[in-house]
């Protein structure tokens, strides 16, 4: 190990003054997420493999996380041998997955595609992040205010299981809104 970082940014900072070939990267963390980092990470860093380390074992998330760019994906309740070894996988050009979260992603292959059922006004306000307006923004222009998108942003976020505005607007992203 050649440093730790507690958020998304520090991690490209970290990234860029010791140049590791693996990092172990957590989805949930302040400021810049772990989808993003990851995204920022492999756009700015092409040689440094991402695997990531998360209690997160839902089909959105580890779409997302792979489609950021992360070439393998553990969980946090993983053997402490298990997670070295995808360590040393990752470093043999290998893509380890967790039998989990494998699993997860194999079920939602087969399972029909339902998108969770947003209100009218909920899918205005994802399209709007999406575009990367600020909830005052977003208050402005559909002229409610800023309370309201607030609670309208926090409905969405449990009905497509998202914490964050950035796992929102590529969630709005991925299905099409």
């Amino acid at each position: 190990m050649v440093g730790d970082a507690d958020d998304g940014q520090g991690v490209l900072e970290l990234v860029r003054s010791v140049r590791p070939d693996v990092v172990l990267m957590d989805l949930q963390m302040p400021g810049t997420d772990g989808v993003t980092a990851t995204k920022l990470l492999v756009a700015e860093e092409p040689h440094v493999e991402v695997l990531v380390l998360t209690s997160f074992s839902d089909s959105e998330r580890i779409v997302a996380a792979l489609d950021a760019g992360a070439v393998g994906y553990l969980l946090k309740d993983a053997d402490p041998d298990d997670i070295i070894a995808g360590v040393r996988a990752v470093a043999r050009g290998e893509s380890p997955l967790h039998p989990r979260a494998a699993r997860e992603l194999l079920l939602s292959r087969s399972r029909p595609r339902q998108r969770p059922s947003l209100t009218a006004r909920e899918t205005d306000v994802l399209r709007l992040v999406q575009q990367g307006l600020a909830n005052k923004q977003i208050a402005r222009r559909l002229e409610i205010s800023e309370r309201t998108v607030k609670a309208h942003l926090t409905s969405a976020f449990q009905r497509i299981g998202v914490v964050d505005r950035t796992q929102a607007a590529l969630w709005a992203e991925r299905h099409g809104l």
